[in-house]
């Protein structure tokens, strides 16, 4: 049987999502949690790679288990077994052929700018004291939806087959002293979020002019953009799927 876990995590003490060999990342202490309280070896299949210091408020992994158990007691126990930087949300069984990555439909990531020093928010926000151009920024958002290939805001020498995503929502909202930018699309490059944010606050500084900011993109040239913003401030925020998977 497939089911999907449902969680999020504070991603500052972990070196992503992915397991590494040489640091500690969320899936390693989310697999360990769950092969101790069910008694085997569990492997789980993340919907996403989160990088190092990035956060979670919704992430989904797939594992399989054969067994029929009180998911409510499993929910609880792995939540008072791991660290408090890591909450378990729901545990829920899928059709055995859903993967948790390759079926999502859309992801939601917000990259979270504060603009006052807030001593309680400081690991959790880029602290960025200059006066920006909301504006600007804002036009420079809606020109993501005219292209399809964003090589220039991925991460160099990167495994991919192709550099093409279809960004269906992007937009900066201020709200006091904080700036939310919120993009969602059908999948996403290595590092790109954080490129798009640092290119786009190159706009909102006057350093880069709309014009600009489409010759970046057609350039294809990660040198040509921006640099990729702090770690911290950015989430992932939302996972959509089709509702067929469920049973």
């Amino acid at each position: 049987m497939r089911f999907f876990i449902e969680l999020s995590y504070n991603g500052k003490a972990y070196h992503g999502w992915q397991y590494q060999p040489n640091a500690i990342s969320v899936e390693e202490v989310v697999e360990g949690g769950l092969s101790k309280l069910l008694k085997t070896k569990i492997g789980i299949a993340g919907a996403g790679r989160t990088d190092a210091g990035v956060h979670a408020e919704q992430m989904f992994a797939h594992f399989d288990y054969v067994k029929v158990f009180d998911i409510e007691q499993i929910v609880y126990k792995l939540n008072a077994f791991l660290p408090n930087d890591i909450s378990i949300q729901n545990i829920f069984q899928v059709k055995n052929d859903t993967h948790a990555r390759f079926d999502a439909l859309s992801r939601t990531y917000n990259y979270k700018i504060t603009q006052k020093k807030d001593v309680f928010n400081s690991e959790g926000s880029y602290y960025l004291k200059h006066k920006l151009d909301i504006t600007k920024m804002n036009e420079a958002a809606k020109i993501l939806f005219d292209y399809r290939n964003f090589k220039c805001f991925s991460r160099s020498n990167t495994d991919v087959k192709t550099y093409n995503c279809n960004i269906m929502k992007a937009e900066w909202n201020e709200n006091n002293n904080q700036l939310v930018f919120t993009i969602r699309a059908d999948r996403f490059l290595r590092n790109m979020v954080r490129a798009i944010v640092g290119t786009m606050l190159d706009v909102g500084f006057g350093k880069t002019t709309i014009e600009e900011f489409h010759k970046i993109i057609k350039s294809e040239n990660r040198i040509k953009a921006g640099a990729s913003v702090p770690a911290q401030g950015l989430y992932l925020s939302v996972i959509e799927y089709d509702k067929k998977i469920f049973i």
